[in-house]
């Protein structure tokens, strides 16, 4: 009951944030040359508020209630690899889109993390405004802060619509950063390892 009454409280604020960009897409719409009020874009306004409410759904979301009680006790100390994360995420610099995958490693020293709480991780630092190499610097601290493992690596991949649709247009080109914690920067066997089971070495 606490948690319908907790979100029906900040459902009217949501939705004023709504409206607000609800008004400022017909805006600017008006401002490209269109008219608003034609058929095809007359919901397009309010269609557009949603989709980028969703899209940066992130900074309304509670980073240790999504991870909850997924941490579980484990003598296991071998290397925990998820690849082929899909995600997408907005440039901060011009509110495009880049997709790619993020690889997620880490070695347990007592403590793993539930699967699907990984690709949750992934999505709530994806669904922001944000660049890419900051992104990957999160997923991995955030991975280690949950399980205090003895090292953490992750690598996203990923194509950038600002780079693709305007500026130099290079349809081919894909952005590779990674983020190297604990044994996956200090020890090169397990980094080697790591980037050998991804492809990359």
């Amino acid at each position: 009951m606490q948690g319908n009454t907790v979100s029906a409280r900040h459902k009217p604020a949501e939705q004023d944030g709504i409206d607000l960009m609800t008004d400022r897409f017909r805006d600017i719409i008006t401002a490209l040359g269109e008219d608003v009020t034609r058929e095809g874009l007359v919901d397009t306004p309010a269609r557009a508020a949603k989709a980028l409410h969703f899209l940066t759904s992130g900074y309304r979301q509670d980073i240790g209630k999504l991870i909850n009680d997924a941490v579980f006790t484990s003598d296991t100390d071998e290397m925990v690899i998820v690849r082929n994360i899909e995600m997408y995420s907005l440039c901060e610099h011009h509110m495009l889109p880049f997709i790619g995958k993020c690889h997620v490693a880490y070695i347990p020293q007592g403590r793993v993390l539930g699967l699907s709480k990984i690709a949750r991780i992934v999505d709530y630092y994806a669904r922001r405004l944000q660049i890419q190499e900051v992104l990957t610097k999160q997923i991995a601290e955030c991975v280690q802060g949950a399980i205090d493992g003895a090292g953490v690596g992750v690598v996203v991949e990923a194509q950038h619509m600002c780079m693709m649709m305007r500026g130099v247009e290079k349809q081919n080109s894909v952005m590779t950063t990674s983020c190297m914690l604990g044994s996956f920067r200090n020890n090169l066997d397990t980094r080697t390892e790591f980037l050998r089971l991804l492809g990359g070495a």
